[in-house]
């Protein structure tokens, strides 16, 4: 038949030593007789020859699932246990099988090396316990290297412990060996995986994520050094969720985009884009400027002009708002910039905030006092002002206007300076005087506000 053809074939390769081609032809022979208990018990021990001792465990479990009764089994069970240095396990497998063939010499021997180490795991674990409490005391008084040491040994006594691992890591980390805290965590998720998932060891396993992490974080020189950190972050999440992780990935993609934002920066593309968008400005191509412009700032967030150009091209879409942020980012970046006090004045005299928006101008004209576009839009302020003084507002808008100047504290100390009070005087009794008084900047700047606030109105 074909499937003790393809056993026989499996046989002769394991005899000769070739273990891997074995392993081809018993699954040939699986495939064609699944329920053969021996074919998954001679494959068990293929695989065991191989060291692959989980697939030699499934195999050999599957064995005693189709034949409970078959001692040979068993040692299959028991040597796949003690391959994976499960040696109480595999003493309950040989164990089970003598109590079926007492006189199984295969077992008899399987047993006495099985109970021999796991003699000698129970004593290593006890050792490994004290060398961690000595790692431990070392570590408290600040001596490093001793405290490397004990763990190190501790590992190679107990190989099952990732925990011991995970804290030699943890230790590399306060010790910013960053590169040796990332393989020591790279060998606790691989441990881990190999030691099956339970509860505490997805702990660890995610703890030790978030530290390699943290490694790579430490290591950071540029955008892209972020990403191992990233994806350590979201392993550790996916393994085990918690806040800390949460909290330590938010802050490693947002130093990242922060990174890619000054790497991006370059000031000669700024120019460009900027001189591409005032392109399209003197074309009344508002959309077409406003997305140069945008890339510009992208490109040097600190370019003043780049700034105001976009809020000129908002103000003359509406979009008041947007170039009102825009004005006074330019203000901010540069405050001797006239441009920035110009476009910001645009927005609060379309708004019909003509007190706001003299202020404004005044306040750029301190900066640049011969601009003719700051000088003309003082003008138009005064013009409107005095226009609404004489009539261009309701009585009621009148009052509330008078009302909300008188309640100003700068509007108060102005009307209680005697020299002031005068001059408010002359402006009935005596122009002439008046006039002469208002040639000194000062006063006419007090005046002036008496005035936008309506306090003080002129022919």
């Amino acid at each position: 038949m074909a499937d003790d053809e393809a056993k026989a074939r499996g046989n002769a390769a394991f005899s000769s030593g070739d273990f891997t081609s074995a392993v081809l032809h018993y699954n040939s022979a699986i495939s064609l007789s699944p329920t053969n208990h021996i074919l998954y018990s001679n494959r068990s021990a293929a695989h065991a020859s191989l060291r692959n001792y989980a697939d030699a465990l499934s195999d050999a479990e599957k064995t005693v699932v189709l034949k409970p009764d078959w001692a040979k089994g068993y040692g299959r069970l028991g040597a796949a246990r003690f391959g994976l240095n499960r040696f109480e396990e595999a003493v309950a497998a040989y164990t089970k099988g003598l109590r079926i063939d007492p006189r199984n010499e295969a077992l008899r021997s399987g047993l006495a090396d099985a109970q021999a180490s796991a003699k000698k795991k129970k004593e290593m674990k006890q050792r490994a316990k004290k060398e961690i409490k000595l790692g431990n005391d070392a570590h408290k008084e600040g001596d490093f290297e001793t405290a490397i040491r004990h763990y190190s040994r501790a590992m190679e006594m107990d190989y099952e412990n990732i925990s011991y691992i995970a804290n030699r890591a943890a230790l590399y980390l306060q010790m910013e060996k960053y590169k040796e805290c990332i393989e020591d965590c790279d060998k606790v998720v691989e441990r881990g995986r190999e030691l099956g998932s339970d509860d505490k060891n997805k702990i660890v396993v995610a703890r030790t994520l978030t530290r390699k992490g943290t490694a790579f974080v430490k290591m950071a020189k540029c955008s892209k050094d972020y990403e191992p950190a990233i994806e350590a972050y979201q392993r550790a999440l996916e393994v085990h969720r918690n806040a800390e992780t949460v909290s330590k990935l938010n802050e490693a993609e947002r130093v990242k985009k922060e990174c890619e934002r000054v790497e991006y920066i370059d000031p000669e593309i700024c120019d460009e884009q900027r001189e591409k968008g005032d392109e399209f400005l003197k074309e009344k191509k508002y959309p077409e400027a406003i997305k140069q412009y945008t890339e510009a700032i992208k490109r040097n967030p600190e370019d003043p002009k780049a700034y105001c150009n976009r809020a000129a091209c908002y103000n003359k879409l509406g979009a008041i708002a947007d170039g009102l942020a825009d004005a006074e980012k330019c203000i901010d970046i540069d405050p001797k910039f006239s441009g920035g006090y110009i476009r910001k004045a645009e927005v609060e005299f379309r708004l019909k905030e003509c007190d706001t928006a003299m202020k404004t101008y005044v306040e750029g004209l301190k900066h640049d006092p011969k601009n003719k576009e700051l000088l003309g839009g003082v003008s138009s302020c005064v013009q409107e002002i005095n226009k609404a003084n004489r009539g261009g507002l309701t009585p009621e808008k009148l009052k509330e206007r008078l009302a909300k100047g008188m309640e100003d504290p700068e509007i108060q100390n102005i009307l209680t300076d005697p020299v002031i009070r005068q001059v408010m005087s002359d402006l009935v009794e005596n122009t002439s005087a008046a006039q002469k008084q208002m040639q000194n900047p000062v006063i006419e700047s007090k005046i002036q506000k008496l005035i936008s606030a309506g306090i003080v109105q002129m022919e």
